[in-house]
């Protein structure tokens, strides 16, 4: 899977670079095209060419983006990740997942906040690799994006033994997650976690108990 998916993203890549300049050119000449459209007297065409110019716009978009993810330094490459959150849909997945796995911290932290944002079905086993990772920080974001998920017991299991981490973070974000998964069972390991020494968990277990289906 991981080999499949930097090929898409290289096969994505090529194609952006061999067509970038000339599709930047046909873009915005459909663009002005369509533009005094947007004065049409019937509002089904007005609204239509808005529309159209705006799904235009982001194919203009997503290309600058992934070239800043290819060229530019760790703050713009952090930035063109979230951009892609903006431009949102299957046709950003395989660059996210790329990212999701990268050597960089910074990176895949941010791969798996916009990741779970979008919420896009085909994520999910990216973000359960996540639960895995060798940093807590990138742990953490990717028990948060698992809110918006309908997720596998497999997950749900992993989910589970944060709720032992002890470091004021982890457990913090576990029981928040799976109070938003209604996940009964660990119920009590939540509940538990309110005599917890940091503040932070105690807060997240508070907020998680009040989440819980009664």
């Amino acid at each position: 899977m991981y080999k499949l998916q930097i090929i898409n993203l290289k096969l994505f890549r090529r194609a952006v670079s061999a067509t970038h300049s000339g599709m930047k050119e046909k873009v915005r000449s459909r663009i002005e095209a369509i533009r005094p459209l947007l004065k049409d007297p019937e509002p089904e065409v007005r609204i239509a060419a808005a529309e159209a110019i705006e799904a235009l716009e982001k194919i203009c978009s997503v290309e600058d983006i992934l070239a800043t993810l290819k060229t530019g330094n760790m703050g713009a490459r952090i930035g063109a990740i979230y951009a892609l959150g903006e431009v949102g849909g299957e046709r950003v997945l395989s660059a996210l997942v790329y990212c999701a796995r990268r050597p960089e911290v910074d990176i895949r932290a941010a791969a798996a906040a916009v990741l779970g944002r979008l919420a896009l079905p085909a994520a999910l086993p990216v973000l359960g690799e996540l639960l895995d990772d060798e940093n807590p920080a990138v742990q953490g974001r990717a028990i948060e994006a698992l809110r918006n998920f309908s997720v596998t017991s497999d997950i749900i299991d992993k989910l589970r033994i944060f709720l032992s981490a002890s470091d004021g973070v982890l457990e913090a974000e576990a029981a928040l997650t799976l109070a938003e998964l209604r996940d009964l069972y660990s119920l009590s390991q939540i509940q538990a976690l309110l005599i917890s020494p940091h503040s932070s968990t105690r807060l997240a277990a508070a907020t998680a108990l009040s989440r819980m289906p009664l």
